[in-house]
């Protein structure tokens, strides 16, 4: 497997997560849409201001993620530090829609009443098959 290839490849064509936070010890898990910037290397998505998962992120930035397979069992898996960015919707707007269709319609009702949060992450473990895993390390 080209490890690499194939995370690039997912990151770019997969389109939600399963975002997993923990607040008291009690994980809370989510489908949420995102943005990979694969020359920053740093995983966006938008949430509603007053969304839970704000509320638990100020609290504890430390969260994981597994992209929802589209293919099979191919995902990749990772864990990170989230932190509010200090892009906007708009700043991803393009990148965005191009990755979500009706994200266009969101932005335009909605936009200012999102905010971005970013996952930083050094590693993720790429799994084409339950026999072909491997670790990228960005």
């Amino acid at each position: 497997m080209d490890t690499k290839k194939e995370f690039f490849r997912m990151m770019r064509e997969h389109s939600e997560i399963a975002l997993a936070t923990s607040l008291d010890n009690t994980p809370n898990v989510r489908a949420v849409n995102f943005y990979f910037d694969p020359d920053a290397k740093v995983l966006y998505f938008a949430t509603f201001s007053d969304n839970t998962k704000v509320f638990e992120l100020e609290k504890n930035t430390k969260v994981a993620f597994t992209t929802i397979p589209k293919h099979g069992t191919e995902h990749i898996k990772a864990k990170g530090i989230c932190t509010k960015s200090s892009k906007t919707v708009y700043d991803l707007k393009e990148q965005l829609i191009g990755k979500m269709e009706g994200y266009r319609e969101l932005i335009e009702d909605v936009g200012a009443f999102l905010v971005v949060y970013e996952i930083h992450f050094e590693k993720a473990q790429v799994v084409l098959t339950l026999e072909n895993i491997d670790t990228y390390t960005l």
